[in-house]
């Protein structure tokens, strides 16, 4: 098999991961066996959106020319002559438009968080990807951590979980949970697997509680709230012992490895049915906390 780095496109850079993903491929600041050498990251569509301006894409772009990556306002300079592609879009109301435009050159793409704006949207990404046979998957950096990764690894028979997760701010008119809930909501699918069927949004003194019922009778909780900065973390129960994992800090490179696995034949790390009930249970979280009451989820 080819050494060949797999050169990689990004679309969008209103995240932060844009750069964080980059460093973790190609930063020499980074060293060699901590970063993912099988991709190499090419060049980048810049953009602005409501949850970046000017200045913050203008500071990325230093960042990025700095690894060697070409920053251009130009979709088809961005693409031209890549292996694969990273929709790095913050934004989730773009997640759908720019899937559509990038399934039509029939490469690999990773689809940062969240899956979209909207349950329905999220379904129409993956029947495009489904129509033109595109692999892909969507996830959060914090399923990959390492100390996720190792909790899983004990294959816990799980009773029940409760994942917790912070809150910060979003543009106007976009939905905190969505938006901020998909790391918790990731976590909890994690470990509790499919098949949920409702959830309840309390609102708290801090953010939001919400409970989640499966259809095996099984229950489990997401905590999310202000004032505990960027911490992260799942609780387990599972053969008549609790399990704790912290994803507080971490690096990317287990989802990028994950990704350069599906570009040479693996199946996706996490599968289409897998983020749809994420997205499913999210836009019901969002739903109960608008009406109050427990939301059927409808997938």
């Amino acid at each position: 098999m080819s050494n060949t780095p797999i050169k990689v496109a990004f679309i969008g850079l209103d995240t932060s991961h844009s750069v964080q993903f980059a460093q973790y491929i190609q930063d020499p600041a980074i060293p060699e066996a901590d970063r993912c050498t099988d991709l190499l990251v090419t060049r980048c569509m810049r953009f602005e959106t409501p949850f970046q301006n000017k200045d913050g894409l203008d500071a990325r772009q230093k960042q990025l020319e700095a690894l060697g990556i070409l920053v251009t306002e130009d979709f088809d300079e961005a693409v031209a002559d890549c292996d694969a592609i990273f929709l790095e879009i913050n934004d989730p109301t773009l997640h759908l438009e720019y899937f559509r435009k990038c399934a039509k050159l029939g490469k690999p793409i990773f689809l940062d968080k969240p899956f979209a704006d909207t349950l329905e949207n999220a379904k129409a990404i993956a029947k495009i990807a489904e129509e033109n046979n595109i692999k892909f998957f969507t996830a959060s950096k914090l399923r990959n951590f390492q100390t996720i990764e190792d909790l899983a690894a004990k294959n816990l028979n799980v009773a029940t979980a409760m994942a917790w997760g912070s809150l910060g701010k979003c543009p106007e008119g976009y939905s905190l949970i969505i938006w901020y809930g998909v790391h918790t909501f990731e976590l909890l699918e994690r470990f509790m697997g499919i098949g949920a069927v409702s959830v309840l949004t309390l609102p708290t003194a801090v953010g939001f509680d919400c409970q989640v019922k499966y259809k095996d009778g099984r229950s489990a909780l997401v905590k999310m709230s202000t004032g505990i900065g960027g911490g992260y973390g799942c609780w387990v129960l599972g053969d008549n012992k609790v399990e704790c994992a912290l994803a507080q800090s971490g690096t990317p490179i287990n989802m990028l490895n994950n990704f350069v696995a599906m570009c040479k034949g693996a199946e996706p790390a996490v599968s289409v049915a897998e983020s749809l009930e994420i997205m499913a249970m999210l836009e019901a979280a969002e739903k109960s906390y608008q009406s109050g009451k427990e939301e059927k989820i409808d997938l």
